[in-house]
Order: structure tokens, then C-alpha cells, then sequence
């Protein structure tokens, strides 16, 4: 990496003029630090909702070898995305994030997809942390008070969970950084107990060999290495949402340099943690059939009742439980100034609306449009099994190629790219090919069907919704989005006057 890496080596301009050179005034508060920005990719990532969630998932597709070995190396090439995505950001650290990128690197119809990509993925993430949250609710339930979860009881608990999230957005952007910075420690924190009671207290533990070498298939398919390709749904899936970094930094300081770097501590940190939480997890199984077969709906929790009993389990639910509703209000955060960004560029139908702001700054439409997207995201869950699957699958196929897409177009765009203070030099090219091709194999790999046989009940919809999506953002371009979507030029000294002087 450059010698440019460290905030100290060159001069920064004031944030307010860098993205006044962007085309934009600022509207936003910029209240967030350098740490309340990596904190609030690393509590979107949050690897005790991801990993806990499709814990289970996990031991179907794969098993611990695939668990373990999976996380590894999906973090490894996480890292490198988002090594290649921070150099862009510091470029142009904006709301818009992504999609404003694609403009600048690829114009208007890379940006249009872009953002709508990023904004499925974002939804979805919503959607999949959210009802991931209200399943470990009605697992605390049913520990409590005798509860039996079902799929209707768990729906009222996930939208219950989006409306106080929805509420909680409304707040100043200062409380919502106290809140991320808070949940820096409470993920750290917990994964330490959690992960220093399940090593200490069971008097058997899983042998290493079991823990890195046992592979397991209970997804009716037959093909081994298909099946391990399927298990890379949990890292891949835990591994999303640092983009928040680059969608918070109009309300960062410093943003050029805070928000790359937050966005890679974030995951690194991430990698870390839950290779240890994980390793605790897994070797603390006691009964591998049991813990899939739980009453409680939640293999972890199992796991931690064989290990330390029903009272100090509820105990560490409660911690996984405040862990997923962190992350949550942290998703909604990132997505909502997504969809506030994207209006105030044109993109949205009924743009004027979601751009509006409170008296607090806060995009209120845009946040009640975006949770009112993930509940239909997730209502499918009403009838199938396995739809938080897919509903987790849409988050991973919306949001990982709106990450690819700036990183290519950066790589195409060669000399003309005009790096930030944060850049990666003469690695940038490696970095940034091995981070498309990646992308390209899991986006074809989680559209493919999860269990056999395939039926109503078990198909994976992410494909019919990914297709949908960009079904409707076309249509959207043709009738109406060539017209009204656009970014303010840049470049053009009357327009930088302009905004400067708008903001005096």
C-alpha cells in the first residue's frame, strides 16, 4: 500500500469543501468520528447476528469443516473487497456511496444499477438481521416463559423490531453514533463471555479434528463440494453492510480518511472475532442431531443449554439478542441515507418525498420506506422453512455486486482515477481484479437452489426477487429514470461557487 494510507501524510481539505467539489451542500450533521464510523460498519456486520443466525444453516450445508475453513476464507476475500472499495471511497465520500461512485467512474446507467442494487442489498440486510433478531426472541421466549414459536408469532415480533428501529432513526445522528460506538464493545464484550464460557465450562469438548475436518450435507444433494460452495452463505452474508462507512460520511469528520478506514477495520476486526466466537461455538456441540433438532428454533441457543444450563443461557441470548438489535437499527442507519442520497438525485419514484429531513436531520420517509421494504422482503417467511435463507441470499446478491461494481470501474478507469488521501498505490490492481472475480462467483452461487428436492416450500425466491429488481430498474430507466436521475456535474468552477455559496 502507498505511503498515502496514514491520515497524517497529506493534507486534508475541509469536508465541507471536498464535498462541495462533489456537487453537494451539506445537509447532513456531521457529528460522527473516525471510531463511530468503523463502529457502525463493524455493528452492521455485527458477527453475533450473522454468524448466530445461520448457525444452523451452517451445520446442514457443510458442517464445521465448511463453518470454519468457509469463515476464513471468505473474510480473506471480504478483506480485499473492501480494501479495493475503501480506496474508492475516499474519492468520493458522499451518501450516495456506491452508486454516486459508478457515476463518476462509469456514468449514468452504471450508477442507476448500482444504486438499486445497493439498495436491495440494504433492505435485505435490514430484512435478515430484523426477523434473524426476532427468531432468537421467540428462542428466548420459549426458554422464559414456555413460548412456542411459530411462523406468525415470529413475524409479530420482527415487525415490532422494525417499527422501534424505525422510531429510533429519527433521533440525532449523534445518539445513533453513541449507540454504534456502544455496540463496539457489547459485540466484543459478548463474543468474549460467550466465547470464554462455551471453552471453559463444558467438561467434553469437540475434538480440533472434528472442528476443522467434519463435514456434514443434510441439504439433500449429493454433490459434497456443491454443498460446501452452498455453506459460504453464513460468512458471506455476515461479511456485508460495511458499505455504512462510506453511506455516513457526510456526517463524519475527516471523511476522506475516517471512512475507508473505518470501513476496513471494520471487517478485519469482524474476521477476527468470529473466528473465535465460532471455534467456541463449535467445539461446545454436545449433541450434533439435538442441536438441529431444537424446540427452540435456534441452534445456538441449544448449544448454550447443554453447556451452561437454561438459566445462564437466556443470559447470553439476551446478549446475542441486544448484539442483533445493535446491528439492526445500524442497517436501517445505512440504508435510509441510502434511499435519502438516491432521492435527492432523482432515482426514486416520489423523490421529493424520501429526501425530506426532521428537525434533527434525520431522513424520516426514507427510513419508513426502507423498513417498510424488508417486511416485504421477508413475508414469504409466513409459508416456507427455508426463506430466511433466501431472504438472507437477497442481501448478499443485492449489495455484493453494488460493491464489485465501483472496484471494476476504478480498475478500468486506469490513470484517470484521481485517488484520495487513502489509496492503495501500485497493489490497487491486484487488489481490486481478485475482488471482482469473487464477487462474480457468489453472486452466480447464491442464486442456485439450497435443499432438495425443490419445491414451493424449500426454492430459493432471492433469484425471482434479484431478477425483479432488475426487472423494475430498467423499466423505471426507460419510463422516467434517464430523465429525472442526475448527479450535479463537477468540475465547473459557477457550480462549486454555487453549492459553496449556498452553504454560507
Amino acid at each position: 500500500m502507498s505511503r498515502h494510507l496514514r491520515a497524517g501524510q497529506q493534507p486534508l481539505r475541509p469536508d465541507k469543501e471536498v464535498l462541495a467539489s462533489l456537487g453537494y451542500k451539506s445537509v447532513l450533521a456531521r457529528r460522527m468520528t473516525g471510531f463511530g464510523n468503523m463502529s457502525i460498519s463493524f455493528t452492521v456486520i455485527s458477527i453475533l447476528s450473522g454468524c448466530m443466525t445461520l448457525y444452523g444453516f451452517g451445520l446442514l450445508t457443510g458442517g464445521p469443516a465448511v463453518i470454519m475453513w468457509g469463515w476464513l476464507g471468505v473474510g480473506l476475500m471480504v478483506l480485499l473487497l473492501g480494501i479495493a472499495l475503501a480506496e474508492v471511497t475516499s474519492a468520493f465520500p458522499t451518501s450516495g456511496g456506491l452508486y454516486y461512485m459508478a457515476d463518476r467512474l462509469g456514468g449514468r446507467t452504471w450508477a442507476w444499477y448500482t444504486g438499486w442494487f445497493n439498495l436491495l442489498g440494504l433492505v435485505g440486510g435490514i430484512a435478515g438481521i430484523d426477523y434473524g433478531a426476532a427468531t432468537f426472541v421467540g428462542a428466548f421466549a420459549n426458554l422464559q416463559f414456555g413460548f412456542t414459536p411459530t411462523p406468525k408469532s415470529i413475524m409479530v415480533i420482527f415487525v415490532v423490531i422494525l417499527v422501534a428501529h424505525a422510531l429510533l432513526n429519527m433521533l440525532d445522528i449523534k445518539v445513533m453514533s453513541l449507540l454504534n460506538s456502544v455496540s463496539v464493545w457489547w459485540h466484543i464484550g459478548g463474543v468474549a463471555l460467550i466465547a470464554g464460557l462455551l471453552l471453559l465450562a463444558p467438561a467434553q469438548h469437540q475434538s480440533a479434528q472434528f472442528v476443522f475436518t467434519h463435514f456434514n450435507n443434510g441439504t439433500g444433494w449429493h454433490n459434497g463440494l456443491y454443498v460446501a460452495a452452498l455453506g459460504l452463505l453464513m460468512p458471506q452474508y455476515t461479511f456485508c453492510g460495511y458499505d455504512a462507512s462510506a453511506h455516513l460520511s457526510e456526517e463524519t469528520a475527516q471523511a476522506q480518511i475516517s471512512a475507508p478506514q473505518g470501513m476496513v477495520r471494520a471487517i478485519y476486526l469482524s474476521l477476527i472475532c468470529g473466528f473465535v466466537l465460532l471455534y467456541g461455538l463449535t467445539s461446545a456441540i454436545q449433541n450434533y442431531a439435538g442441536t438441529l433438532a431444537t424446540s427452540t428454533g435456534v441452534p445456538p441457543a441449544q448449544i448454550f443449554i447443554d453447556v451452561v444450563g437454561v438459566g445462564v443461557a437466556k443470559l447470553l441470548l439476551l446478549i446475542v439478542i441486544g448484539a442483533q438489535l445493535f446491528c439492526g437499527s445500524a442497517e436501517t442507519t445505512a440504508a435510509s441515507r441510502m434511499v435519502f442520497a438516491f432521492s435527492r438525485d432523482g432515482a426514486v419514484p416520489f423523490a421529493n418525498v424520501w429526501q425530506r429531513v426532521n428537525s434533527r436531520q434525520a431522513p424520516v420517509a426514507a427510513v419508513w420506506l426502507s423498513v417498510g421494504l424488508a417486511f416485504l422482503i421477508a413475508l414469504p417467511s409466513l409459508y416456507s422453512p427455508t426463506a430466511y435463507a433466501a431472504v438472507t441470499a437477497i442481501n448478499v446478491l443485492g449489495i455484493t455486486p453494488a460493491y464489485a461494481i465501483p472496484v471494476f470501474l476504478r480498475l478500468r478507469a486506469g490513470k484517470r482515477f484521481q485517488a484520495g488521501p487513502w489509496n492503495l498505490g501500485r497493489f490497487s490492481k491486484v487488489v481490486g481484479w481478485t475482488a471482482v472475480l469473487w464477487v462474480g462467483f457468489v453472486t452466480v452461487l447464491f442464486c442456485l437452489p439450497q435443499v432438495s428436492p425443490v419445491t414451493i416450500h424449500s426454492f430459493n425466491y432471492s433469484v425471482v426477487v434479484f431478477v425483479g429488481m432488475l426487472l423494475a430498474a430498467w423499466v423505471l430507466w426507460v419510463t422516467k429514470g434517464r430523465r429525472t436521475y442526475t448527479i450535479p456535474q463537477v468540475g465547473n468552477t459557477a457550480t462549486h461557487e454555487r453549492v459553496m455559496g449556498d452553504m454560507v
